[in-house]
């Protein structure tokens, strides 16, 4: 997946999982947690990838944004 298909499908999924995990974040961090999570969802889920199509690259990214924010939400305290 190119970079900047990643920066896209990453924001899209960091604005994604802050809703579904209900997180209040200024954008820039939003951003930064989906590009993050895109890049572990995207090694993660390599094999769905494979299997599944372009879908499960989304699909990768939104679990790896909401791991990434469950772990932060853990380990701020």
């Amino acid at each position: 997946m190119g970079i900047v298909a990643l920066v896209i499908i990453g924001a899209a999924a960091g604005f994604l999982a802050t809703r579904l995990m209900r997180v209040d974040a200024d954008i820039p961090t939003t951003m930064f947690i989906g590009i993050m999570g895109a890049l572990i969802g995207g090694l993660i889920l390599r094999s769905l990838l494979a299997v599944m199509g372009a879908m499960s690259g989304f699909v990768g990214a939104v679990l790896g944004a909401m791991l990434l924010i469950w772990l932060w939400q853990r380990y701020r305290r």
